[in-house]
């Protein structure tokens, strides 16, 4: 069973601060993290200007944050957040597939990835890494990227999505969710000549004929759990 480092005698609990739009799933984080004696939870936020608020406000010494948020993305709010409060490590827990996802959210500045479905122990042990500095994965997410730096070759490609970028990524989920162009560019406070240019980015990287292929090609993602 995982472990963790054990609490310093008069050390005060470690703040934590918990990013989630779904309440139901967010109690069930604050209800886990608070089994823990060495954990705190210090306040939660739904979108990513609360977030930030947040943070500010309350200085916690690690920020939980799921990837799909009202209004932004995670991945933008991890961005936000290592340009903003650098030092301030950021667990991503999300229900989306790892093997996808984890490499985008180190690259925005996490130090962790973890999926939902994780077993609460996991999920503390990850925290706990994080707070001590490291880096958390799943161990088959770890051994995969140990052996591509040991072989030195190129990253295995399980999925033509991991061949776009955070933006693109985004840009999917929303078709997949039933937004059209303009609501996107909205959402996204993008052009709707821009987000036409991702579609056809999109298209074009995942070898899709035409944009009913696009968003059959995406609902299907979506519903499916994306990717696992």
């Amino acid at each position: 069973m995982p472990t963790k480092k054990p609490k310093k005698a008069g050390q005060p609990p470690a703040r934590i601060l918990v990013v989630d739009d779904h309440p139901l799933l967010r109690d069930g984080l604050i209800r886990l993290i608070s089994r823990d004696p060495s954990l705190v939870v210090c306040g939660e936020a739904e979108d990513p200007v609360t977030a930030l608020r947040q943070i500010a406000a309350l200085k916690p010494d690690v920020a939980i944050v799921d990837l799909s948020l009202k209004d932004k993305s995670g991945l933008e709010l991890v961005k936000d957040i290592r340009v903003r409060f650098a030092k301030l490590p950021v667990l991503v827990l999300s229900m989306h597939e790892e093997t996808l996802y984890a490499q985008h959210a180190l690259r925005a500045g996490a130090k962790g990835y973890i999926m939902k479905e994780e077993a609460p122990e996991r999920v503390r042990l990850a925290i706990h890494t994080v707070l001590d500095g490291g880096i958390y994965l799943s161990d088959k997410m770890t051994a995969r990227t140990l052996s591509q730096y040991a072989t030195k070759e190129a990253p295995v490609v399980d999925s033509p999505l991991e061949s776009l970028t955070d933006r693109e990524l985004e840009v999917f989920e929303l078709i997949g969710q039933g937004l059209g162009t303009r609501r996107i560019s909205e959402r996204l406070h993008l052009s709707v000549k821009t987000i036409e240019s991702y579609r056809a980015r999109i298209k074009d990287k995942l070898g899709l004929r035409d944009a009913s292929e696009l968003v059959k090609h995406a609902v299907e993602w979506v519903l499916h759990g994306q990717g696992r």
